[in-house]
């Protein structure tokens, strides 16, 4: 897995993490126990900190950047689906950002809320926990409880946790 150091700050990998040999995770990153980091993605904490909590998930092709005014955190659980930019938010326990969303600066996701797929939360937005978010710009539109959308919020952390160790186990050159 290509792992840099940068100006002194190396990324801190928790042992029980799983980090797909085609991610890039550079300088002031930490990624913590059972989280992992999928094909392809980027964490670049150059500017501020990256991390990745405990059972977390980034998925294939994400980036998430920082500025120097605030860090990235991906919170306990929560999910950054397939191709997303996150850049200096903070996503809270067991959200799930759909598949290429955008979270910008100083924006908040609340825990256990969704952002849907390709929308764009504009920086500083705030997101409040069990809401679902959709569009371009991201507006919140109702309560995840009771829809389809919950289900994948409550499902997603300890299938994407099983799935990473199944990677770390079976995964060989071909």
């Amino acid at each position: 897995m290509p792992l840099w150091s940068f100006e002194g700050k190396a990324p801190r990998i928790h042992p029980t993490a799983f980090i797909a040999p085609t991610a890039t995770i550079i300088g002031d990153v930490v990624v913590e126990e059972r989280a992992s980091v999928w094909y392809g993605a980027v964490l670049r904490g150059d500017f501020n900190q990256v991390v990745v909590s405990a059972g977390a998930n980034v998925q294939d092709n994400s980036v998430l950047h920082t500025t120097p005014v605030a860090p990235v955190v991906v919170g306990p659980g929560a999910t950054v689906g397939h191709t997303c930019v996150i850049h200096s938010a903070t996503l809270e326990e067991e959200c799930l950002i759909g598949n290429g969303a955008t979270v910008l600066d100083g924006a908040k996701i609340g825990a256990r809320a969704m952002v849907g797929a390709g929308a764009l939360v504009a920086p500083g937005t705030v997101v409040p926990p069990g809401m679902l978010a959709v569009g371009v710009p991201a507006k919140v539109t109702r309560p995840l409880a009771g829809t389809s959308a919950e289900r994948w919020v409550q499902l997603n952390p300890e299938a994407y946790q099983a799935l990473a160790q199944r990677h770390r186990a079976g995964l060989a050159p071909a």
